[in-house]
Parts: structure tokens; C-alpha cells; sequence
């Protein structure tokens, strides 16, 4: 080849890689998180979620394999037990979370998790705080975690199908609706209020809750408050529902005419503790097991 033809090549070469159009930049996701923070971020490929609500979530909607971190607490479903443990969710180790590498972290929007913000927008690692206490929350964190991962279509679908199944499984009752007291801690006493998923379950059950007038998501309250409300039942969360629960040898309890008559339900926290696609799961669980102890 003479050298004339080969130089000839050559700018060819040049300017066809010269004339080739340039990679798109990657699209951007446009969301305001529930911190009213503004973010324009391409799609998540690394996952870290800092609540058991959110963990769940991801898994929902199908992006369980870009899930490289978690928090203690997030046990469902199964499979998120073999994803990295990053600690708390609630002034989360930082340093633990940079180590997976995340390009998102979903952060709890607690007032204690501020700091870490901070930290981690410091470190350039976006961070989408979602506030997710009730079923609505629930809805909006679906969306914006599908939007988030590239998919906005797969958040709308899981609303829809747990739309659906929650309108079936709401009782609606014709007579006086039981009321339940929520034990989330024995002692001191921590139950929940009105700003609670729980709340939302109880009702859809066909129950109320005894403090239903509370707005938070959760109070504290006195032994003496509870029992001059007089719920028709008690419902304790644990994780190991095996154990029973131990409110008749606890100091005070057996002030309480449900505890005393035995009509305390023990139900699996995992189920119950977090909003959730399986809240029609629980509002069935529930709704049956008030009918069996009616009945009995």
C-alpha cells in the first residue's frame, strides 16, 4: 500500500470518527422527594434503602438486583436478607453505606437523619428522603422509587393492583366496630394515633382504634389512659409471634379489661409494622382473626 493511500485512510478514519454523532448523555429523572428537595439524577443502578417500608418497595416493583444495601430491620421479603447489612436506618452509618457504592440511598425522613443527608450529599451520592407512615406515603414512594429506577410505569401498576386488592378486602361494618388498643411498647407504653398505617389497617378490618384521636403516627401513653378507654382488644406486634405476649405479668397491665379477659391478639410484626403492598394481606389477617375472637 503506498504511503499516499495510506494517509488517505487515515483521515477517512479521522473524520469519520470526527462526524459520528457523540453518545447521549443518560436521560435524567426530574423528582421532588418528600423533603421538598428537587433531584435530576440519571437512573438508579445501585440501591441502598434505609427503611424496611422502602426495602420492601423495591423488591415490589421488580429491582430487587440493584438493591446492594439495607438496613437491620429490613426483612422482607426473603431474599433481602442476602443484601449487604448497612446498620440503622436512624442515624445511619454513613461510611457503612459509601462503601456499597450506591448512586441512590433512600433515606427515612426523620428529623435524626439530617446529618447524615448532609454526609452523604457531600460525598456526591444522591439521596431521595421518603416519608412513607401510611398507605398514601406508600403509593408515593412506589412512584417515585419506579421513576428513580427508569421504570415510572412499573410504580403505576403496583398502585393499581394494591389499589384493587385493598378495596377487597375492606369490611364495612353494620354494627359497633371493636376498638383495639396497639401495643408498640410495653414499657413505657408507645402506641399509635391517627398519622399511623396501622390505623388504616384496624379501620379497613372493620375496628377502630382506641386512640384514633391522637394525629400522630405514634404517643406515648399511661397504663391509666388505656384502661379508662376499655378497648375491646389489644394487639401486640412481634416478630416471633411463637412467644405469646407477656402484658398479664407486667406491672400494671392487668388494669387493662382486655388483658385481664385474655383478648390480646399477637400478630406478626413484619406483616403489620410497616406500610406496605401487603397491607390488604393484613387487613385480612386481621379481619379474621377479630372474627374468631368474637366468636369464641
Amino acid at each position: 500500500m503506498s504511503s499516499r493511500r495510506s494517509l488517505r485512510l487515515a483521515v477517512l478514519t479521522v473524520c469519520a470518527a470526527a462526524c459520528a454523532p457523540s453518545p447521549r448523555a443518560p436521560a435524567l429523572v426530574h423528582l421532588t422527594d418528600d423533603w421538598g428537595r428537587g433531584l435530576a439524577v440519571p437512573r438508579a443502578a445501585r440501591i441502598v434503602s434505609l427503611a424496611p417500608a422502602t426495602t420492601e418497595l423495591v423488591f415490589a416493583l421488580g429491582f430487587g438486583d440493584r438493591l446492594v444495601g439495607r438496613t437491620t430491620w429490613c426483612d422482607y421479603p426473603d431474599a433481602a436478607r442476602a443484601v449487604r447489612d448497612v446498620g440503622a436506618g436512624i442515624g445511619p452509618n454513613v461510611e457503612a453505606i459509601a462503601a456499597q457504592h450506591p448512586d441512590l440511598v433512600l433515606l427515612y425522613g426523620s428529623e435524626a437523619n439530617r446529618a447524615a443527608l448532609h454526609q452523604l450529599e457531600a460525598l456526591g451520592i444522591t439521596v431521595a428522603v421518603l416519608t412513607v407512615d401510611r398507605a398514601e406515603d406508600m403509593r408515593r414512594a412506589a412512584r417515585a422509587i419506579a421513576a428513580l429506577a427508569g421504570r415510572p410505569a412499573a410504580g403505576d401498576s403496583l398502585v393499581a393492583a394494591f389499589d384493587t386488592a385493598l378495596a377487597a378486602a375492606t369490611l364495612h361494618r353494620g354494627t359497633r366496630s371493636p376498638t383495639v388498643y396497639v401495643d408498640v411498647q410495653a414499657a413505657p407504653p408507645l402506641t399509635v394515633g391517627a398519622g399511623s398505617y396501622l390505623s388504616e389497617i384496624l379501620r379497613a378490618a372493620g375496628a377502630e382504634n382506641v386512640f384514633g384521636d391522637v394525629a400522630t403516627p405514634s404517643a406515648p401513653v399511661s397504663l391509666e389512659a388505656i384502661a379508662a378507654r376499655d378497648p375491646d382488644v389489644v394487639l401486640v406486634l412481634r416478630s416471633d409471634t411463637t412467644r405469646g405476649h407477656d402484658l398479664g405479668v407486667r406491672n400494671g397491665w392487668r388494669a387493662v379489661r382486655a388483658v385481664r379477659e385474655g383478648r390480646v391478639l399477637v400478630v406478626p410484626g413484619a406483616l403489620y409494622d410497616r406500610p406496605s403492598p401487603r397491607m390488604p394481606q393484613a387487613v385480612r389477617d386481621l379481619a379474621a382473626r377479630l372474627r374468631a375472637l368474637e366468636g369464641r
